[in-house]
Formats: C-alpha cells, structure tokens, sequence
C-alpha cells in the first residue's frame, strides 16, 4: 500500500543502499561521559523497544495489513496533516519503526552518540532538542513531500531526531574517534573521526535523496533534522555561556552532597572554565574544559598548602589558568597523581592521605 511506506532508519538505509558492497557499524566513540549515566537516552531507547513490541503483537509482525494501515494513520507523520498543525502526530511517529532492522539501526545511532549530546546539553535540555530535532526533520520532510505529490504518506521513525543528534554531535565533538565495523570483502574495525565520519553519512543522504527521491527512504527528513542539530551545536558552543544556557555544575557522590558548601571555593579565573569536582573518600577528581591544547604536555598542576587549592595552567600558547580552592584538607598529605587530556577535557586526580 502506498500509504503504508515508511521512514527507513540511518544504518538500514546504509545496508540497503550498500547490499554486498561496504556496510559500516558505529560501535562507540572515545568521548568521556563527565556527569554521570546517560538516563534519558537510555529511556529513549527503552522506549522506542517498547512501542516496537506493542506494533508487533498489534498487528502480527505488520502481516496484518488493515490493522498497520490505522496504525500509521493515526500515528504516523502524514505530510500534509503536519503542515497543518498536527504536531502530535510528529511526535508519536518518531517512536514507531517499521521492523527489526529499522529499530535496531536507529538505536545503535542513538546508543553511540546520544550519550554524550545529553552529557553536553542536560537531560531536560536534551529532550527538547531531541524533540525539536524530530519535529525540524518531519517539516523538512512534509515540505518536499507535498511538492512532489507523497503528501498523504506516512513517515514514522526516529531518524530525523537522530540526524539531528548527529548534527550537535559534529559540532560539539568533532575530534572524537568512533570506533567502526566497516564490511566489505572483509571485516575490520577502524577509529574514524567524527569530522570525518559525520560528514560522510550526511554527504550519502544527499546523494540518495538525489538519486532516489520518490523512494520509501525520507533522506529529506534526515537532511532536515541534521542541519537542525548542526545549528543547535553552533549556537550552544559559541552563545551558551554568554547567554546562561550553560549551567556549569560541582558534583559530588550522594553521600557527601552535605559537604558540599565546605568543599569548593573556586575563584581566580582568568578563563569562562568552570571545573567539576568530584570528591571521594580518599581522592578528588577535578574536571575542566579546556579546548584547543595541542597534547597532555601542555598542562601543569599544583597544589598550594597556603591556601588549599589546586592551580591548573597551561604552558603552550592556549592560555588556561584555574584555581580549584578545597577547604576540607586541612592535617592532610595532597598528591596529584595523573593529569589525563581527551578531546578538550582535562582530568586531574588527587590522593589524599592523613599522615
């Protein structure tokens, strides 16, 4: 039925479009989580699982046609019903999927970058934009589709919202290494960086769209959705902080949040860099952005008895200086243990020691 086509997902699309030729997997990448677990997106993986099993049990792994058709009617993102404002309909297609593929696919790109896009933004700030994402790609979508006369089709998937992930990700992270399955006559695993592995997923999509624009695939959805994200990312690296949208945080474990008042007296700052620190029974972490430094080197730290506080600076010709003042180590032996620098974060581990 032609109103049963649907909205493929970004690696299903690859297979599809690469059968017996080269597949690639994202597997992860080496960016480093600095607040904690990444909940929502793991939510919206679970959910995504969970409203696939309810279509499969509803409608017989789709086998039963007239039941899928109302299904997509009522759920699915119907071009013309979007640009008439049916915004909710945007909202319930993208947690629907049209096979075992198609879900898995998504959630894999949803798995490997989501992480670090809610690490990056906040849990609250990442739904909106996740949303918002997926609303961008479906008005993309509806616009061409209505052109080209598929405006009373259906487009369901997480796609356009993940493109959109993908997008913020190229920018926020571009250094960052993913780890990939490429298949061919062989299978290997190569570390690709997200400038270039980003770039050629969003370079394929145009291609088919050009190649194949009245196929079951929206690529305009997903072309949509990514410049959604890529100017979400532009806007949060460059105006976030000047306009408050960024809320640095001191964290601690639950069980010396009461500490916290006593712990962390930061000042002196010659950068925007505000540090997190991390405090345990016998150590503290410290945790700082500090873009554009050319290797580890680059980075000295000292702690100063006098005054309690660890100062962080560079040596090379991005200049970083930061003091980390931590007032309960008084009577205590402080040793700076490791200095580690990844993708613009430097982590410095402290030992403390009553002598």
């Amino acid at each position: 039925m032609k109103k049963a086509a649907t909205c493929q997902s970004l690696i299903f699309l690859v297979h599809e479009s690469h059968t017996n030729k080269i597949s690639m997997f994202p597997l992860h990448d080496d960016n480093e989580r600095i607040h904690g677990r990444p909940y929502v997106n793991y939510l919206l993986i679970a959910i995504n699982a969970i409203i696939f099993l309810v279509e499969v049990v509803a409608t017989g792994y789709f086998s039963d046609r007239t039941t899928t058709f109302e299904l997509l009617e009522k759920y699915g993102a119907i071009p013309y019903k979007v640009l008439g404002g049916d915004i909710s309909s945007i909202i319930t297609s993208m947690f629907l999927h049209s096979g075992i593929a198609h879900l898995i696919g998504n959630m894999l790109f949803l798995f490997v970058f989501g992480d670090n896009i809610e690490d990056k933004l906040g849990r609250i700030k990442y739904v909106f934009m996740y949303i918002g994402w997926g609303i961008a790609a479906a008005l993309a979508h509806s616009f061409y589709a209505m052109s080209t006369g598929g405006g009373e089709i259906p487009a369901i998937g997480a796609s356009g919202a993940i493109s959109g992930v993908l997008g913020a990700y190229l920018i926020l992270f571009p250094r960052a290494k993913i780890y990939t399955v490429i298949t061919a006559f062989f299978i290997t695993t190569v570390k690709i960086p997200a400038i270039a592995y980003i770039p050629f997923w969003f370079i394929m999509q145009v291609i088919f769209s050009l190649v194949n624009p009245l196929g079951g695939v929206a690529y305009i959805a997903h072309i949509g959705g990514f410049v959604a994200g890529i100017l979400t990312g532009y806007i949060w690296k460059n105006f976030g902080t000047r306009y408050g949208i960024v809320t640095p945080q001191i964290r601690y474990p639950r069980k010396d949040r009461q500490n916290m008042a006593d712990m962390a007296d930061m000042a002196d700052m010659t950068t925007h860099t505000q540090p997190e620190v991390i405090k345990g029974s016998n150590f503290y972490e410290i945790i700082a952005e500090m873009p554009g430094l050319v290797d580890q080197s680059e980075i000295q730290a000292n702690y100063d008895p006098n005054t309690q506080s660890v100062r962080i600076f560079t040596t090379g010709s991005r200049k970083y200086d930061i003091n980390v003042r931590l007032s309960d180590i008084q009577d205590k032996n402080i040793t700076i243990d490791q200095i580690k620098y990844l993708n613009g974060i430097v982590r410095i581990h402290i030992s403390k020691q009553t002598p």
